[in-house]
């Protein structure tokens, strides 16, 4: 697995870990709410990863972008609608929102990469 999926896997666990047993039960609510949104529904996982995906890219999470192109590239989302849903983040997210584009760009070919 290439060194930027790894290294960011590792931290969010790490750190998921951490938070989840400092036992503050707004977090552990708000975790599971995030659990539970993404799960299959009237759209399905897909959907939803692409939807988190372009909310994030315009909120410029990166950390949010990286979780959401990986469990979309794990759930079969193409290059090319990853691509598509990243121009309308770009579109309503604005010309700000281009670094986060190029960085998600870099992440999508490391999981394209690690995948082959």
């Amino acid at each position: 697995m290439s060194d930027i999926i790894q290294e960011f896997n590792d931290y969010r666990s790490k750190m998921n870990e951490k938070l989840l047993a400092d036992n503050n039960k707004i977090v552990k609510r708000i975790f599971n709410l995030d659990t539970n949104a993404y799960a299959e529904g009237a759209l399905d996982v897909k959907t939803k990863e692409l939807l988190g995906l372009v909310a994030s890219t315009v909120l410029r999470c990166d950390d949010c972008v990286k979780y959401h192109l990986e469990t979309s590239y794990k759930e079969g989302v193409s290059k090319e609608e990853m691509m598509e849903a990243m121009g309308i983040a770009t579109l309503v997210g604005g010309t700000i929102v281009i670094p986060h584009l190029r960085r998600a760009y870099e992440f999508w070919e490391a999981l394209e990469e690690a995948g082959k």
